[in-house]
């Protein structure tokens, strides 16, 4: 897969927790980044849950539909340690 720079601004508080979760997660925030949006393009449309404020922060254009989370979580597994179907 071809890769492009992108340069996105977030509070400085924002993208520390980012930088945490992605080390803690043994990944990047842009891989994480990746992992959201390709969550959220196959998720279609879906109504609007609530989520944190360090999450709505970092999100801000994105609307983040029930099963996101759970699908990132799965998809960042399958990618460590290899599917399991």
């Amino acid at each position: 897969m071809n890769t492009k720079k992108l340069t996105l601004s977030a509070p400085e508080d924002v993208i520390a927790e980012a930088k945490k979760i992605a080390a803690r997660n043994k990944t990047s925030v842009s891989a994480m980044f990746t992992r959201l949006l390709n969550a959220v393009s196959r998720s279609g449309d879906v109504e609007e849950i609530p989520i944190g404020p360090v999450t709505l922060r970092a999100s801000g254009i994105v609307d983040l539909p029930p099963v996101a989370e759970d699908q990132l979580l799965t998809d960042a597994l399958e990618e460590k340690f290899g599917s399991t179907r």
